[in-house]
C-alpha cells in the first residue's frame, strides 16, 4: 500500500524530469494524503504531456457514488485487468505521479516509525498511476486517479510486503502512451538503484502537518518518545477493487 508521499522539488526540476513545456503552477507539499488533490502527469488529445490536479481515490466510472474513491487510492499490479474498476483506465489512462519520495511505517518495539523511501540523489521520480473521469447524474465532473502497486522488492520487504509502481525515467513515453498496450514488464518491483531510506519524524503521521522538516532525516535512539506520539492517520483505502455491485464506503479517517 502507498498512503502518503512528499514532492518537493522546484517546478522547473519537475518540468525537465517529466517532459513538461512548462513548469507547473504548483507548490512544495511533503505529507500528501489519500483524498487530497495531487498532481499527475498525463497525455493530452494532442500527446502533448501535461501536468493536472486530479483527487487521489479513484471513481470507477459506473459508480453510483464517489465516496467509493476512499477505497481505491491504491490499485493491485497483479489484478489490473481482471477489475472492473480499473480495466479501462488501465487500458486507456494510464498516468504518473511525479514524487520526491514516499513514506512506509515499520513496526519496531516502540511503535510505528514512519521512513522515507526515495532516490539516493534526492530527484523526483514517476510512479506509475491510473486516471478516470466521472459524472454523476447532475454532470458533476470529478477527475481522480489511483497509485498502483506491486509485491516489494527485497530492500523494502522488511517493512512493508506491498510498494508503489515506480517507472523508470527511459520508460515514461512507453507508460504513459495508451496506444501502446505491452507494459506489464513495468508493474513490477523497483530492480533500479537503490533507494535511499531513513526513519522521520511521527509528525508525517498528521495529515495537517505539511512543512519541510517532515522529511529531515532524525535519530530514533536520541529521540525514543517521538515513536509513541501519535498513530498514523489514513483515508481507508484498499489495492483490493471492489466490483461494480458492490456498495461503497464512506470516507473517514482512523
Amino acid at each position: 500500500m502507498c498512503g502518503r508521499y512528499e514532492l518537493s522539488s522546484h517546478p522547473a526540476a519537475i518540468a525537465l524530469a517529466f517532459g513538461l513545456a512548462h513548469p507547473p503552477d504548483i507548490r512544495p507539499r511533503y505529507n500528501i494524503a489519500p483524498t487530497q488533490q495531487v498532481p499527475i502527469v498525463r497525455l493530452n488529445s494532442a500527446g502533448e504531456r501535461e501536468l493536472t490536479q486530479v483527487r487521489w481515490g479513484l471513481v470507477p466510472r459506473w459508480a453510483k457514488d464517489p465516496a467509493i474513491g476512499v477505497r481505491m487510492i491504491n490499485a493491485r499490479g497483479e489484478t489490473l485487468t481482471m477489475k472492473s474498476a480499473f480495466r479501462n483506465a488501465y487500458a486507456r489512462h494510464r498516468c504518473l505521479l511525479p514524487v520526491n519520495g514516499f513514506y512506509e511505517w515499520q513496526m519496531t518495539r516502540a511503535g510505528k516509525q514512519p521512513l522515507h523511501f526515495g532516490m539516493q540523489d534526492g530527484r523526483p521520480f514517476g510512479l506509475a498511476g491510473l486516471y478516470e473521469r466521472w459524472l454523476s447524474p447532475d454532470g458533476e465532473v470529478l477527475d481522480t486517479c489511483t497509485i498502483i502497486t506491486t509485491s516489494a522488492s527485497d530492500a523494502l520487504r522488511p517493512v512493508h510486503d506491498r510498494m508503489p509502481v515506480i517507472v523508470p525515467a527511459p520508460h515514461y513515453a512507453r507508460w504513459l502512451d495508451t496506444a501502446n498496450a505491452d507494459v506489464a514488464d513495468l508493474v513490477a518491483p523497483w530492480s533500479g538503484e537503490p533507494l535511499r531510506v531513513y526513519p522521520v519524524s511521527t509528525r508525517v503521521n498528521a495529515v495537517s502537518n505539511d512543512d519541510a522538516r517532515i522529511c529531515d532525516p532524525i535519530d530514533v535512539a536520541a529521540a525514543p518518545t517521538a515513536l509513541e506520539l501519535t498513530e498514523p492517520e489514513f483515508a481507508v483505502g484498499t489495492d483490493d477493487a471492489p466490483e461494480e455491485d458492490e456498495a461503497p464506503v464512506q470516507a473517514s479517517l482512523f
